[in-house]
């Protein structure tokens, strides 16, 4: 992709917030249900149920309401949870960080054992090795990332209660964050008792969300391997008696990673889409497993914020990929 194609992107990601903020906005007032009616207590009157509506707006026309929160969103204002009765905003960015620490995680977990696996398939190709590596991806593949959730949390919570199984960090620590990148921080000031106590908690949902991710890296990065080892300029190298673990990673892995990249990257917005269960699984304290609540609570404030925020990271993460693909890429970035 050329850099005038990444301009182009970046001028239409305003008007495609918009649509999206159209498209939830309106959908969420026109199917069943009432928020006001899950909230109001026994007993009340209609003149109370008619001050809530008011108090969130919800008297209004549709259009009138959009115009009103869209008004209120682009000075930063998103509304007020209806269930929490908290900015929807302070709410969003103080879940957030534990979403992304996951889910970096996760792309770290599956990028190195999908490339562990993707090599070691190359390098056996040929041998009945590679029959039994191309069905344990097929396999890992096929599952999903919260049917790997519910098989870790019954291996390591009820057959061999290894790790943590619910929320982020042992609740009788007793540390103070200043930031809510609580795995970030602790690593940059040196306190290694809680970054371990953090990962622990982290690494079941990581996993499950990374191994699928995996198996498509693997997938990938085997098939991109194969053909590029077998082109031109290999066999020149085999030819002048370099070896072939040299050949795989000085000759043809470069090549085999745009592709690879290009294709996988995809798969990270997917990744972030399924933090959502596997969130609610581990009773993970992030903006998958609030957006859970936020729809069976009907909280409109809060699904709006929440979906903004979803389509704001897939947004940006394809964005990267492209960008990224076109610095490994040098037809693109010269063209």
């Amino acid at each position: 992709m050329r850099w005038g194609e990444i301009i182009r992107r970046l001028v239409l990601i305003p008007p495609t917030l918009f649509g999206v903020c159209i498209i939830v906005f309106v959908l969420l007032r026109v199917v069943p249900g009432d928020p006001i009616a899950m909230m109001i207590p026994p007993g009340a009157s209609a003149a109370d149920i008619d001050r809530l509506r008011a108090f969130y707006g919800l008297d209004q026309s549709i259009p009138q309401q959009f115009i009103t929160w869209f008004g209120q969103a682009l000075s930063g204002n998103f509304g007020r949870s209806i269930s929490l009765h908290q900015s929807v905003f302070e709410l969003v960015l103080a879940r957030l960080p534990a979403t992304l620490e996951l889910s970096a995680m996760a792309t770290l977990i599956a990028v190195g054992l999908g490339t562990v696996v993707a090599f070691t398939g190359v390098y056996v190709r040929g041998r009945g090795a590679e029959w039994a590596i191309d069905g344990g991806i097929g396999v890992f593949l096929a599952i999903p990332d919260f049917l790997w959730a519910l098989i870790l949390l019954l291996l390591f919570g009820v057959l061999i209660p290894l790790l943590p199984i619910t929320g982020r960090i042992d609740p009788q620590l007793d540390v103070t964050f200043h930031t809510n990148f609580y795995l970030i921080e602790s690593l940059l000031t040196g306190r290694l008792d809680v970054a371990s106590a953090l990962l622990q908690h982290m690494i079941l949902p990581a996993v499950a969300l990374a191994l699928p991710f995996a198996a498509l890296v693997a997938r990938i990065l085997k098939a991109s391997l194969s053909e590029a080892e077998d082109q031109d300029y290999a066999q020149i190298a085999r030819a002048r008696g370099f070896s072939r673990p040299a050949i795989l990673l000085r000759e043809v892995f470069p090549n085999a990673l745009i592709p690879t990249v290009a294709l996988g990257g995809v798969q990270i917005t997917l990744l972030l889409g399924g933090t959502v269960l596997v969130e609610r699984i581990f009773s993970y304290e992030g903006i998958g497993n609030m957006a859970i609540d936020a729809v069976i609570n009907r909280d409109f404030p809060l699904i709006q914020g929440l979906i903004l925020t979803f389509a704001i990271l897939f947004i940006a993460l394809n964005l990267a990929v492209d960008l990224l693909v076109t610095l490994l890429d040098p037809r693109l970035r010269h063209g």
